[in-house]
């Protein structure tokens, strides 16, 4: 256990990084100020099985998370499973699955997901989210306009402003926006299952074996145990919970 205590906690304390710009894994509690949601719970229950005070680093984008993770400035994280992001970060299985998906405007002559992929087409994301990365591995036609800061809310002012085609991004923040804005519309279906796992940043030449795979069997308690599931509805968010990993 000291081994695991020295990979996940080497402070003494347990520094959880955040993502507020994803509103499935956490929000901020408009009462205390302070990060709610499974992320958060999922970072406290960590803390209280390594009995080591749990401090929420947070940070308004994804990518921000990532560029963080050689930096020293968190011991666990929660991001999507990427190939770019695995060369820095030790991934666990995933935790729960979200889906990208795209929103355009109401009258726009893009239908359905296939249509979205054409020349004079631009795609506005967040700079190095998970569906970033994704879309810049397969859009061979369409143009990629990264918002560079911010989250989703970033992205989507950006769309709006510069009146872009489509906005690409998390399904149910989507979904949340045009509800409120029946100008818009979010297509059906998804272009990527964007896989939420725990992580911890690799250190060159450091073994951290024990850390991560305590990490590992942690999440697969907390898909097992219902943990999961009861802390997504707990914060009134939809998702499905991950199968456990083979």
């Amino acid at each position: 256990m000291d081994k695991v205590m020295k990979d996940l906690a080497p402070t003494g304390k347990l520094r959880a990084a955040i993502n507020l710009g994803n509103s499935v894994l956490a929000q901020k509690d408009e009462a205390t100020g302070q990060p709610k949601g499974i992320t958060p719970d999922l970072a406290r229950e960590l803390g209280k099985r390594l009995s080591v005070p749990v401090e929420l680093i947070t940070y308004d984008a994804a990518g921000k998370v990532f560029d963080a993770a050689t930096k020293g400035e968190w011991d666990i994280g929660f991001v999507a499973i990427e190939p770019v992001r695995a060369a820095v970060i030790a991934f666990t299985a995933p935790y729960v699955i979200i889906e990208g998906t795209y929103m355009v405007h109401k009258d726009s002559p893009l239908k359905v997901i296939a249509d979205v992929d054409r020349p004079g087409i631009r795609i506005a994301v967040g700079l190095k989210s998970a569906y970033d990365l994704y879309l810049t591995r397969t859009i061979k036609n369409a143009t990629i306009v990264r918002a560079p800061a911010g989250g989703g809310k970033a992205m989507i002012d950006m769309f709006l402003n510069d009146k872009l085609e489509v906005a690409a991004g998390v399904k149910q923040p989507l979904v949340a926006y045009a509800a409120d804005h029946p100008d818009m519309r979010v297509m059906d279906g998804h272009f990527q299952e964007i896989q939420q796992a725990m992580g911890m940043p690799k250190k060159e030449g450091v073994d951290h074996s024990a850390g991560a795979a305590y990490l590992r069997a942690f999440v697969e308690e907390m898909k097992a145990s219902g943990f999961v599931a009861e802390a997504l509805k707990r914060s009134n968010q939809t998702a499905t919970v991950a199968p456990a990993a083979k």
